[in-house]
């Protein structure tokens, strides 16, 4: 493999007692979609601030765009794209002056920032926004504009914490569509994100990190295959009685996992784990068959208690 864009070994951040990142290894290439995956507190975000050279490390090493954060940090800056969580833009400003300020932050003149914005807006759908103030729009359009503007200096790597959280499904699969475009022109996207079929529409590869550690790393389609079955059959019995009725479908599948609205029953064949529920006398209230997803690994490897 070529050398990767971003390199961590033995990579730690320590807040006084607490461990946020505990040792971790990764690697991204360039020209990938690569994601962190994990509940709160897993040291998502604790990561990607290093990543961005505005956090330092406690141990370890990285290296981005082959540059040291601690030395070279106003280098790697200049270089990468920030899409950060909250959509901290400046609500008295229009859409073009928030995109000039930020161009300025990066020296560009402004006859080159403007030729940016005009392409910016073209491509985040923005164009007939331009002289709106930003305080009025939409959410969506709001995610659209910070992400013109991580854009606004050309980045080699855009970071993207959360890019899609509070959007309703029109406006994530906008965004997802212009991401997708990015990583075709040759962007190298981190991602962070609580969707799972964000991260399997979007990542190439990606972590699944908890309690500050990496527990799994690959393809979302190879994890699945690695962590869960095929496919997973869901049965609803009467409340109340999904621990009885559970007792008795050992054997059936790989795995049983009950809920406490259904029971989850892991197999590579749901039609056939099916048959074998119905001859064994039971006849849930509603069944469901589907195909595991990342969200099943996600939880299998960093369990279902929430975590605040």
């Amino acid at each position: 493999m070529a050398n990767p864009l971003v390199s961590a070994r033995g990579l730690t951040k320590h807040f006084d007692e607490l461990v946020a990142v505990d040792a971790i290894d990764f690697d991204v290439q360039e020209g990938e979609a690569f994601g962190f995956l994990g509940p709160n507190g897993a040291g998502k975000s604790s990561t990607m601030r290093m990543i961005g050279s505005v956090s330092p490390l406690t141990a370890g090493t990285l290296s981005v765009l082959g540059l040291d954060p601690a030395r070279d940090g106003p280098q790697i800056r200049a270089r990468i794209g920030v899409v950060p969580q909250d959509d901290n833009l400046d609500l008295e400003l229009t859409v073009y002056e928030n995109l000039l300020i930020y161009g300025r932050y990066f020296g560009l003149s402004k006859a080159v920032i403007d030729g940016r914005v005009a392409e910016l807006l073209r491509f985040t759908q923005l164009e007939d926004r331009r002289d709106s103030p930003v305080d009025p729009l939409s959410g969506g359009m709001k995610r659209r504009l910070v992400i013109a503007r991580g854009l606004i200096n050309t980045p080699e790597l855009l970071l993207l914490d959360e890019p899609t959280t509070g959007l309703d499904p029109q406006a994530r699969h906008l965004l997802w569509d212009r991401l997708y475009r990015l990583k075709q022109e040759g962007v190298t996207l981190i991602i962070t994100t609580h969707y799972m079929d964000e991260a399997e529409q979007l990542c190439d590869r990606l972590v699944i990190m908890d309690k500050g550690k990496i527990a799994a790393e690959g393809a979302p389609r190879d994890l699945i295959d690695r962590y869960s079955t095929r496919e997973v059959l869901e049965l609803r019995f009467p409340v109340g009685t999904q621990a009885v009725n559970a007792e008795h479908l050992d054997g059936i599948a790989h795995k049983t996992e009950v809920l406490p609205d259904r029971v989850l029953l892991y197999t590579d064949n749901a039609d056939h784990a099916h048959s074998k529920v119905l001859q064994a006398g039971f006849e849930p209230e509603s069944t469901v068959s589907r195909r595991s997803t990342l969200e099943d690994v996600f939880l299998s490897l960093t369990g279902r208690t929430l975590v605040d």
